[in-house]
């Protein structure tokens, strides 16, 4: 019988809280162990990845094959050895020289204090960080500026935040709706925020259709510039188009961000939304000491996403509790943190993203850290260095309320 159709599909590892399994899958691009968790990869056509290689598969990769089999009616499964995976060939570095990757930097309008911690997490990783005030959409600062406004790259699973926003925003789930996948294995939008599941938000992506996926990607600030007047940004883009059914259709553009291309501080503006109730500010870098006294928010647009962010919320911050980014919990665990890991992977070079808000006595702050290089570049660990960036602010005494007052929800208080 002759195979016309796989799909990868994840081992159970070990049970979790409410009853389901959770396996952590290894890369299928790779052919190691990621670091990523999920019930189930996304589907590869031909005994090979379709698209970029983001897909991830478990040790044991188990393949849908037509036939009969306990799958359903005309499927079987057979049971294909990590050996026999293809394994993809990295060109670029992971690292870099700490000099050059701030070299060009325009400081003077940012945060001393923030500057200062997100250089030392970042380290000689090849990437850049960016943290901002939701409150406001001041960038308090933006590590390797080049890298920060180029034309982006594939978001990788952070695009499953504007997808979890348009289900929940027309209906289709709630944070506790149990959804299908096959094979009995059902998900909550919960559990597959925090293991960044790809077949859950495939399927969302489906339900949804490409002009709604696109018309609420396009609201949140996908599709156009976040800045205001900020000096050498690039634009990100979103197709106008879905993707061919052959290469996944517009699942695919929901699970990874297949052909879409995202910038860190777009990232930025997004998670900034999600941490402030809906504002979506036009992100700003004052250039100087006088504009940044001058400095007054700019609204882009109102999102009505303010009942929905508690059904986010529980979900990104199980990411850094037991999911994706609990790499962050080794170097801080002092205060909430939500966020969205995403991995993923194109012509050589692979990229690792991981965006986040915390909840502190002084208020929220929001960073992205956007890594690109080899095979030790992955969305963990834009999480573990995101852990190491709010410990050298709380070791700092950053988020300590001035004057032992707190700082209104969602204000850092300046410093």
């Amino acid at each position: 019988m002759g195979m016309t159709r796989t799909q990868v599909g994840a081992t159970h590892r070990r049970a979790v809280s409410a009853g389901a399994a959770r396996g952590r899958v290894a890369s299928r691009a790779t052919g190691r162990r990621a670091t990523h968790t999920a019930r189930a990869a996304a589907p590869a056509r031909g005994g090979r990845a379709v698209g970029r290689a983001s897909r991830q598969a478990s040790s044991r990769t188990v393949v849908v094959v037509r036939g009969r089999g306990r799958h359903g009616r005309g499927a079987r499964v057979v049971t294909v050895s990590r050996r026999a995976r293809y394994s993809e060939r990295f060109y670029a570095s992971s690292f870099a020289d700490v000099d050059n990757l701030t070299q060009g930097d325009v400081t003077a309008g940012e945060d001393p204090i923030v500057r200062a911690a997100a250089i030392e997490a970042l380290g000689n990783m090849n990437g850049t960080a960016l943290a901002i005030d939701p409150a406001t959409g001041r960038i308090l600062a933006m590590v390797n500026q080049k890298l920060a406004l180029s034309h982006g790259a594939e978001p990788c699973s952070t695009i499953k935040l504007t997808v979890a926003l348009a289900a929940l925003q027309e209906g289709i789930v709630t944070k506790d709706t149990p959804v299908a996948l096959g094979g009995g294995y059902r998900l909550t939008l919960t559990e597959a925020l925090a293991h960044s599941n790809n077949l859950y938000f495939e399927t969302l992506g489906r339900a949804l259709g490409f002009e709604r996926v696109k018309h609420y990607a396009n609201q949140l600030g996908l599709g156009e510039l976040a800045g205001y007047n900020i000096q050498g940004e690039q634009l990100g883009t979103y197709p106008d188009q879905e993707l061919p059914r052959a290469l996944g259709g517009v699942g695919r553009m929901c699970s990874f961000g297949e052909s879409v291309s995202m910038t860190p501080l777009q990232l930025g503006a997004i998670v900034t939304a999600i941490a402030n109730g809906g504002t979506l500010y036009y992100l700003q870098h004052p250039q100087t000491a006088g504009e940044l006294v001058s400095f007054e928010p700019r609204v882009k647009r109102t999102l009505d996403i303010g009942k929905l962010i508690p059904e986010m919320k529980v979900g990104m911050q199980a990411a850094t509790q037991y999911g994706t980014a609990r790499s962050l919990r080794a170097n801080f665990n002092e205060f909430p943190v939500m966020g969205k890991t995403g991995t993923c992977s194109n012509n050589g070079t692979r990229f690792g993203w991981f965006g986040s808000y915390a909840d502190t006595p002084n208020g929220r702050i929001v960073t992205v850290i956007f890594l690109e290089g080899g095979r030790p570049t992955f969305g963990p660990k834009a999480a573990e260095l995101t852990g190491q960036f709010y410990r050298a602010l709380y070791d700092k005494s950053y988020f300590t309320p001035k004057n032992g007052t707190p700082a209104v929800a969602g204000t850092l208080a300046s410093k």
